[in-house]
């Protein structure tokens, strides 16, 4: 968690050094959120070729009193077909 990983409104905002995946693709169906801006749904598409449909998305207009979600993948916290693993630093 930080800058790379950012928690915001009971979703993660990922930049793309930290997504340990190549795979989220734009399927550029456009969104709106009245006070973040606009957005693109975002596909997973996996290696074994499974696709997940709007698994994400990604501000590509984002409201500029949030970096934190600039150009960064959105994904649910929680999501039937997602594993997100927290590992705490060494102390």
């Amino acid at each position: 968690m930080g800058w790379g990983i950012t928690p915001f409104e009971g979703n993660y905002y990922i930049s793309r050094k930290f997504l340990r995946t190549r795979g989220f693709k734009p399927n550029y169906i456009p969104g709106l959120c009245v006070y973040k801006f606009l957005y693109v749904w975002m596909d997973l598409h996996l290696e074994n070729g499974h696709k997940i449909k709007n698994l994400g998305w990604l501000y590509w207009l984002p409201n500029p009193l949030f970096p934190f979600i600039w150009y960064r993948v959105g994904i649910p916290r929680s999501h039937p077909e997602l594993v997100v693993e927290e590992i705490q630093p060494p102390i």
